[in-house]
């Protein structure tokens, strides 16, 4: 059975785990918002028509931040037409997910829904199709508390209070020639410039997210961030990246490694950030906002669900349902890992998406909702990691694959709290055949016990949790832990996720 060591110490901090890491994301795609959080007709719906099942799993999932409305669709999105009365609302033609658009769930309704779940609003504004005079609008509408005829507008809406927005999206994914208004770096980043110093006029209190690239792999990665923070730097809190990971080829060996194209991706655009920062002459330091990631299976996508057809609009369709596996668990905590273990610069994320959607959970109509396997390395890591991430040493064996060379077979990060005493440690092993034991020297820590343990792992790493079997996977106890003189010794199944809580 290989072996690996793991020194923790508590003296040896990256930086503070900010609580908008486990932000979360919510598109008009899908059935996301119909008959995903909002479905009249449920039995479990309140007197505002959002599913209580579903409030319920969102609660459990602890996600903190929630942005909003996209995504692709953002650039199309005339956000008029989400508020004022019902009945008056347009349908619109959603040309990212060529669907209609109803506008029954808008800006009034949302913020409510996340009054029942407990979770901010982060807002996008539509760089797309609209500017910046727009974007002012939708801010004067949301944050001034009145004497003005937007901010009149919303209370005549029924909403007298404000909604403070903290954090705005200035467009989504502009670097990509499938969005709408999609420019080049230079285009961009002027108008996000324009717009972002025009907000700031309006509410200097705003924190401001400007896009970065939607991938690592676009062709114009790394110049794109480059020259969009030369216009921008200091208009801006945060430069965003977007990155979706799914098994291709059955090549499971380097699926379970995409952690570690996800670090490469964090830390290059620190990088570059910092390299702007030099140029510029600033004293501040840009924050990452990693506000799309998640395993998609994207090529499902393209060759299944696309809809086409200029007479073919439908309401809510059925779109980028992927059921997911404990192999895309394991990766998806592992992607978790690599958040925080950049906690000194990743310090919002948004888990793209939470319903029905490349989600964690999954309802039918007039039916259940369930958790998917990617529901529970969020809901355990959001409640456990506490205080600040660790640096850690760590010694393993590794493997060789095929996209990113020779990578560690086990990966890990940790959390402490001063104030509580609680360390938390997460593991993933990314063997396909061998357990792994692992030894941790906590000695630093003084005396500690066991306070949690969980373990995603099964002989079948493809099982799912489905609508006939909601529970075939869930997290189990780790019984093989062990705390004793200054050492901690726990065996880590094959393609497995684990999380352990001591004080």
């Amino acid at each position: 059975m290989p072996t690996a060591r793991l020194t923790i110490d508590p003296h040896f901090t990256i930086g503070r785990v900010h609580r908008n890491v486990f932000g979360g994301f919510v598109e008009h795609l899908g059935r996301h918002v119909y008959d995903g959080i909002y479905e009249p007709g449920h039995p479990t719906a309140d007197a505002d028509g959002f599913r209580a099942d579903v409030v319920e799993l969102i609660r459990e999932l602890g996600v903190s931040t929630i942005r909003y409305p996209g995504g692709n669709f953002v650039s199309g999105f005339r956000w008029e037409d989400s508020v004022g009365p019902r009945d008056e609302r347009p349908r619109r033609l959603d040309l990212a997910w060529h669907s209609t658009e109803t506008n029954e769930v808008g800006l009034h309704e949302f913020a409510s829904w996340l009054d029942k779940v407990g979770s901010d609003l982060m807002l996008a504004v539509n760089l797309g199709t609209r500017g910046t005079l727009e974007a002012l609008d939708l801010l004067e509408y949301s944050n001034i508390a009145g004497g003005t005829a937007l901010s009149q507008r919303r209370i005549d809406n029924g909403r007298t209070d404000a909604f403070g927005v903290k954090i705005w999206c200035l467009g989504n994914e502009m670097d990509g020639p499938w969005q709408l208004g999609h420019r080049s770096a230079d285009d961009y980043g002027k108008l996000a410039s324009r717009t972002a110093k025009a907000m700031r006029q309006l509410d200097p209190s705003i924190e401001l997210v400007v896009c970065g690239s939607s991938s690592a792999h676009m062709p114009t990665f790394g110049e794109w961030e480059r020259v969009v923070l030369s216009h921008t730097y200091d208009d801006v809190d945060y430069i965003s990246c977007h990155a979706y990971y799914e098994e291709k080829d059955g090549d499971l060996g380097s699926f379970l490694a995409s952690a570690v194209d996800m670090d490469r991706f964090i830390e290059t655009v620190v990088a570059t950030a910092d390299h702007v920062k030099a140029v510029v002459g600033s004293e501040k330091t840009i924050g990452v906002s990693f506000d799309e990631w998640n395993v998609w299976y994207l090529s499902r996508f393209q060759n299944v669900d696309r809809i086409e057809g200029i007479d073919n609009w439908p309401v809510a369709p059925r779109l980028l349902e992927d059921v997911y596996s404990v192999a895309d668990a394991v990766v998806f905590g592992n992607l978790m890992i690599s958040l925080i273990k950049h906690a000194d610069r990743v310090t919002s994320a948004s888990l793209a998406q939470l319903v029905n959607v490349i989600a964690p959970i999954m309802t039918e109509p007039d039916g259940p909702a369930w958790r998917q396997t990617t529901f529970f390395p969020f809901s355990i890591t959001s409640r456990l990691a506490q205080g600040d991430a660790l640096e850690l040493k760590l010694d393993a064996p590794t493997y060789v694959t095929n996209e990113y060379g020779e990578v560690p077979l086990v990966d890990a990060v940790a959390t402490h709290d001063a104030e509580s005493g609680r360390t938390a440690v997460f593991l993933v092993n990314r063997s396909q055949d061998e357990a792994v034991t692992l030894t941790v020297d906590v000695a630093t820590l003084g005396a500690l016990s066991l306070l949690e343990s969980h373990t995603i792992a099964d002989d079948d790493v493809y099982a799912k949790n489905t609508l006939t079997e909601p529970e075939r996977v869930a997290p189990r106890p780790n019984d093989s832990v062990r705390v004793e003189g200054g050492e901690l010794t726990v065996t880590l199944p094959p393609v497995s996720w684990t999380a352990l809580s001591l004080g």
